[in-house]
């Protein structure tokens, strides 16, 4: 059986909700990573002692989950509607080929390790 990593950006505030719709539909294995970064969203202003200064770099949450072929778009269904705010910032969901997976403690691969 193939497998893929889904790598979700979301921002920091959906993650508990993405985390739930996630669970719902049996996918528990979970990377979360706190990163910063910005695209069309640019960054925004603040003002720090009375000085404007530019953020340029928005704070976000990525995730990455390794799943089977066959659960890929119920995967991305789940983050996209969990994630959605209709603002800009609301992330981007990237999905890679994965050839193999180990896991450490048991020895076992592929499908059996995820």
């Amino acid at each position: 059986m193939c497998m893929k990593k889904i790598e979700a950006i979301i921002k920091p505030f959906k993650l508990d909700d993405v985390r739930e719709a996630l669970a719902e539909i049996n996918i528990t294995g979970m990377t979360v990573t706190e990163v910063k970064g910005f695209g069309r969203q640019k960054g925004h202003t603040e003002l720090y002692r009375g000085a404007e200064y530019m953020v340029d770099f928005l704070p976000k949450v990525k995730l990455e989950i390794v799943v089977t072929d066959d659960q890929v778009e119920r995967c991305i269904e789940a983050i996209t509607k969990t994630a959605h705010t209709g603002r800009i910032g609301d992330g981007k969901i990237f999905v890679l080929d994965v050839g193999r997976v180990i896991r450490i403690r048991t020895g076992e691969e592929d499908e059996e390790a995820i």
